[in-house]
């Protein structure tokens, strides 16, 4: 019997087990930008391994942590339907695996189809630890459009000379911002225009008249990107493992953790073109931070034409163009077939406004001088509440009715204190944040509608917000501050994307609808790195339905481990 999975639960989801993979964590020497790094990986690979299934599969995922650090892996998109405790967000649902343990994930792959992924969920390592999750349609079933000749993951992603693990502890030491990477990544490449680079640009082999399938996955910790191929269109099919109304367009825009996939038709133009760059640019939305503006590249290359030294290069956004991400994440439907139905709730039970926002905290009095706004730290925060990892797990003490030892589970509905949210000049006492452990109870069944208010606080930024356990219908946007006396008039309640990660734009909100049907305890929280890290995050916790299938699965956690406090 495979460690961490008990015998019970291997009848769930008709026992179709399929596929069974080993996960070595490691640290492997690595070469970028001219100079070699040590760097975590998964069996050697950076990126790491891709996972394959269908939809209905149950994967099992055996982790090796031969590391030198805490490790835990998180399924990005994938419901884990009843069962939060194969779900990775370390002293959320488990405690971490340390190094020289094992630990065996159950990953359920119940309603996605499509692109989805998975990545480490501790401190910085998904930096290097990382890697696509490929779901095919059932057997017997076919795509909603004619099958490609050939799918190609992509990963976006981002490098830094130093150690990510430094890099974290020094902005946490000084309150400070974090350092940016130092090149932005096409699966794992910076691209020829950055040092060293040129002779390991990732390279794209396709034949004229073909059509391929790129499954494209932001898995950057600081960006959203643009994405272009020179001389090509790109027809938008999914959306985080939901099929879209296809739409074409010359440029996509993709929030840190979202992924797209989409169909490239291979058209040469002209004769004598055999090279075309792929190019990915951040966008920048706070024009006080400081980024990585670097763009990485990769080239598709025509292997049924003569070789060529020069390559087309792509026409991008720019780096501060939000309009041109707005404009794109417009265009996102979901499909809303007989096939891939779109059942958006309609009747709301539980309605949230909640405000992210880049904070600051007050330095402890025996601290030295922070280095952060103000001479303060830099901090995030939920409707003014900078989260607090708790002790040990919140899923092992909601499993002993013992939630109250590690949390308050009043996380409010409403902001604290309402004010002109997207004002240009906030006073500054406004900045000031404070810790805290608070978390939400949420009945089985309730219909809740989120919606996410930006602010312009330390002149505000944009956050894409992943909610783990649950796909939502993203039913409203809009700029400046919502008004819930007339913006719900306006939401899209026929045929809104179905996603697990939105982006919510800088002096925007954005509203989410989703039904509490998965019951167990789920994570909530910003996507970009240092803003979870420094708080962006909560917790709700679905309580248990009246029928068998409605509950949660106790699995014994004495077996698994994870009360053990690391």
């Amino acid at each position: 019997m495979l460690q961490g999975v008990p015998p019970d639960l291997y009848l769930e989801g008709n026992g179709l087990t399929h596929r069974s993979y080993n996960f070595f964590i490691k640290e492997s020497n690595i070469t970028r930008l001219c100079r070699e790094k040590t760097i975590l990986t998964v069996n050697g690979q950076f990126p790491g391994p891709a996972i394959y299934a269908r939809r209905g599969d149950v994967v099992v995922v055996n982790v090796y942590n031969q590391g030198h650090t805490n490790i835990t892996l998180h399924w990005h998109g994938v419901n884990q339907p009843r069962s939060p405790w194969w779900d990775g967000p370390e002293y959320i649902t488990q405690c971490p695996i340390q190094p020289g343990n094992n630990f065996t994930y159950r990953i359920i792959f119940s309603e996605e189809e499509g692109t989805l992924w998975w990545h480490a969920h501790t401190a910085m390592d998904r930096a290097t630890v990382h890697g696509a999750i490929i779901i095919r349609p059932r057997h017997g079933t076919a795509y909603p459009f004619k099958k490609p000749h050939k799918e190609i993951p992509i990963i976006l992603g981002e490098w830094w000379n130093d150690d990510v693990g430094k890099v974290m502890a020094d902005a946490l030491s000084t309150g400070s911002d974090f350092q940016p990477s130092d090149a932005n990544t096409i699966n794992g490449q910076p691209g020829d225009l950055l040092p060293c680079s040129n002779d390991s640009t990732f390279r794209l082999p396709v034949k004229h008249g073909e059509t391929y399938m790129l499954r494209i996955i932001n898995a950057a910790l600081t960006n959203g990107f643009f994405f272009a191929i020179a001389g090509h269109c790109l027809t938008v099919v999914s959306s985080d493992g939901s099929y879209t109304k296809p739409f074409t367009t010359d440029y996509i825009f993709i929030e840190s953790g979202q992924t797209m996939t989409v169909l490239l038709k291979a058209r040469r133009r002209g004769h004598s073109n055999a090279r075309y760059y792929v190019a990915v640019r951040p966008l920048a939305t706070n024009p006080a931070a400081v980024l990585d503006n670097s763009t990485a590249t990769a080239v598709l290359e025509y292997i049924d034409a003569p070789s060529a030294n020069r390559a087309n290069f792509p026409t991008l956004p720019s780096i501060n163009d939000s309009s041109a991400a707005a404009a794109y994440t417009a265009q996102l439907r979901s499909l809303a077939s007989k096939e891939h139905p779109a059942n958006v709730p309609r009747r709301v039970d539980e309605h949230m406004l909640v405000t992210v926002a880049v904070n600051e905290i007050s330095c402890a009095p025996n601290e030295a001088p922070c280095k952060g706004p103000h001479g303060n730290r830099f901090a995030s925060s939920l409707n003014n509440i900078s989260f607090e990892a708790p002790h040990r797990d919140i899923l092992g003490a909601y499993y002993r009715s013992v939630v109250g030892d590690v949390a308050k589970t009043d996380f409010p509905d409403n902001p604290p204190l309402s004010f002109n949210f997207t004002a240009d000049n906030l006073p500054p006492e406004i900045a000031l944040t404070a810790r805290g452990t608070r978390v939400k109870f949420l009945a089985y069944g309730t219909v809740v509608e989120v919606v996410f208010q930006g602010t312009t606080i330390l002149g505000g930024d944009s956050h894409p917000m992943h909610l783990h356990g649950f796909s939502f219908y993203v039913v409203g946007r809009g700029i400046g501050n919502f008004d819930r006396h007339h913006d719900p008039a306006k939401y899209n309640l026929v045929d809104p994307p179905y996603q697990n990660t939105v982006s919510v734009a800088k002096n925007g909100w954005t509203a989410i609808r989703f039904r509490a049907v998965n019951p167990g305890v789920w994570f909530m929280h910003c996507h970009f790195e240092r803003h979870m890290i420094w708080g962006m995050e909560t917790v709700f916790i679905v309580k248990n339905g009246k029928r068998r299938d409605a509950k949660f699965l106790f699995v014994g956690v004495t077996k698994i481990g994870y009360l053990r406090k690391i």
